[in-house]
């Protein structure tokens, strides 16, 4: 687990990738309240400057949780004192640090994000806009106030990552290698390797028998992580949709009235024509296509045959068309029948020939005519609005003090309860379920829950359906009881002694092989039954294709020098690997390989990311930057539980 934090942590592609404003400003909803704890309110006392900028406790208190939030996303079983163990903190104040420092530096230099960038970062942020799409400023100030930022302290952060782009990115930019190297890190690639691979598996050397009582208590007392159960949590809920809504009154007279008056435009009869036209400049070629049109030939055959094309006209009403073509052309079209050629006729843009294709529209909707469909819409509207009525009702319920199972008694719904769930909405304990479907939208909020029995509402389908939960039990993260885990314990016991002697064995397979025994022969001498030598003979460009999927034995194979052999450790004590490399072919690339060009730019790109890395730490020189220990640590007792 710690090896998952470093991992996470160092995962950075430039600097404000890690720290992330907008998820910071999600976190604050939450935390607004906690962190005032650390120093008593207000920003919070100083942990670390970067010339003139101060980061306060507060700001590091809530990134930190958001970073084990997300961290636990891809691994329920994260925690806090593993992202502390993990070295998580100070990493996260060095982050922090290069954000203050980047922005200090670029103030000084000219390089700065103005109002209106800030503004088109805003735009794109989805919690910030209405319904109907677009920004709102209502939307905006309540989140705002929700997590306890003003709108000026908002708006640094973000002008923050905008200076930290410009500076970072310019840095890392077309990066190039000279052409000599990007060839020896080509030949590299298409270098071969043989070798051997022999495993040594601590269960071969395990002791026979169970362990005494008190060793394996010691075990596990001193590897208690190994063991440990994901934070879950039953979430009983309740869900509803307009079904519950029965007394809806109907419609009035006056209702439907009014509606067929305000959509008038709607119910209106429309006079529209399909046409196909020509447009020509002079009266004279206007006359040449009617004169072929005279002898039975089509308009689009005229047109083609003068380098022109006839445009089609799905429907049109007569104003729109007026002002497409003329008064006169628009009142000889309409008057024409269906089939009809009209033209030439001297046009806003030219002469028009005119074919009518059909006519289009609709005949209008009286009163009597359009009553079904307008008492249908009201009817929905009118189950709208009592659904909202419904809605805030049982959250009215809740502000006051009533529990779930109440509130739901009360009003007729269903209460269901969840098994314990993961926060990736796994079942604990089983393989491959999930919790329903209808609890998808509520588990990011019922992990947010600080206790048991706070019921809230949530929509699963927008206006349509609902959902109330509150969450029954909370098992936090923590180790198992030996007696539920005391198998595994006992097998990894074993492996644990077994490994000693796996070493052992190991180390004599090694200094054979160096004296120049086959790795096979000295695995043999050791007198067990042991799993068979690997040989292995293979290029970097296999290597490569396997990616995550690459054994570490096989890496180590790639990195030794001809010759050599080393001991690698299996994971979980299962066993030590001994590696040696027989014979290495050095890879041959023409120059004029287009692979060539594929690892020179690979190979610019390394570049970039080391020359970003240098300007980082050129610009806290330059702009100094301080820690203050004491409130480190502070924050750390707090995000630990301490005082």
């Amino acid at each position: 687990m710690l090896e998952f934090f470093r991992k996470f942590m160092k995962s950075k592609l430039g600097l404000a990738v890690t720290l992330g404003f907008v998820g910071l400003l999600a976190l604050a909803f939450v935390l607004a309240d906690q962190a005032t704890n650390i120093s008593g309110g207000g920003g919070g006392d100083k942990v670390a400057t970067a010339g003139s900028r101060k980061i306060d406790s507060r700001t590091l208190y809530a990134n930190a949780i958001s970073a084990v939030d997300r961290a636990r996303r891809q691994n329920p079983g994260a925690n806090m004192k593993e992202f502390i163990a993990a070295d998580g903190l100070n990493q996260m104040v060095e982050q922090m640090l290069d954000a203050a420092a980047i922005t200090v530096w670029g103030d000084d230099h000219g390089l700065v994000a103005g109002k209106r960038l800030v503004d088109s970062e805003l735009l794109k942020i989805p919690g910030f806009r209405g319904t109907d799409g677009n920004f709102s400023d209502a939307n905006f100030t309540a989140m705002l106030a929700q997590a306890g930022m003003t709108e000026k302290q908002f708006r640094e952060q973000v002008a923050d990552d905008l200076v930290a782009r410009q500076v970072q990115v310019p840095a890392a930019f077309g990066a190039r290698v000279p052409s000599d190297l990007a060839l020896r890190y080509a030949q590299l690639l298409t270098e071969k390797r043989e070798g051997a691979i022999a495993l040594i598996p601590s269960a071969a050397f395990a002791p026979q028998g169970e362990p005494s009582a008190q060793e394996l208590a010691n075990y596990y007392q001193a590897n208690r992580n190994a063991y440990m159960r994901p934070e879950r949590r039953v979430i009983r809920y309740a869900t509803y949709d307009d079904t519950v809504i029965t007394n809806v009154p109907a419609p009035t007279e006056a209702q439907i009235a009014e509606r067929y008056n305000a959509e008038a435009e709607k119910y209106k009869a429309t006079d529209a024509r399909k046409l196909t036209q020509v447009i020509v400049p002079t009266e004279a070629a206007a006359k040449v296509i009617m004169g072929e049109l005279a002898k039975g030939g089509t308009l689009d055959a005229a047109a083609r045959s003068k380098g022109l094309s006839a445009a089609a006209i799905a429907s049109v009403e007569k104003g729109a068309y007026r002002l497409q073509s003329s008064a006169a052309v628009a009142d000889a079209v309409f008057a024409a029948k269906p089939g009809a050629i009209v033209g030439p006729l001297k046009g806003n843009l030219g002469w028009f020939i005119v074919r009518v294709e059909g006519t289009s529209g609709n005949a209008g909707k009286t009163l009597d005519q359009a009553r079904p469909e307008i008492v249908a819409a009201l009817a929905a509207e009118n189950k709208r609005h009592a659904l909202a009525e419904f809605s805030a009702k049982i959250e009215d319920g809740f502000d006051n003090g009533g529990s779930l199972a109440d509130i739901a008694k009360d009003l007729g719904l269903t209460l269901k309860q969840t098994p314990p769930v993961l926060a990736d909405g796994s079942i604990y304990g089983t393989e491959g379920q999930k919790a329903p479907p209808e609890t998808t939208r509520i588990l990011q909020a019922a992990f947010f829950m600080e206790g048991e029995n706070q019921p809230q509402l949530a929509e699963i389908e927008p206006g349509k359906s609902f959902i109330v939960f509150d969450v029954s039990g909370i098992q936090p993260a923590a180790p198992a009881p030996i007696a539920d885990v005391r198998a595994q314990v006992v097998a990894d016991l074993m492996l644990h002694k077994g490994s000693q002697g796996a070493k052992a064995a190991a180390e004599q397979v090694l200094n054979s092989v160096r004296k120049g025994s086959e790795m096979q022969a000295a695995v043999a001498a050791l007198g067990k039954a042991l799993p068979p030598v690997d040989q292995v003979s293979m290029g970097r460009m296999q290597l490569q294709a396997m990616g995550r999927q690459l054994p570490p034995p096989v890496a180590l194979m790639f990195a030794m020098a001809r010759g050599s052999v080393k001991i690698l450790p299996a994971p979980k004590n299962r066993g030590f690997y001994v590696v040696s490399v027989k014979a290495i072919t050095p890879g041959t690339i023409d120059p004029r390989d287009p692979e060539l060009a594929r690892a020179r730019q690979d190979f610019g790109g390394l570049a970039g990311r080391e020359y970003a890395e240098q300007m980082r730490t050129a610009i806290r020189k330059d702009v100094g930057v301080k820690k203050v220990p004491s409130v480190i640590e502070a924050v750390k007792r707090q995000l630990l539980g301490g005082n």
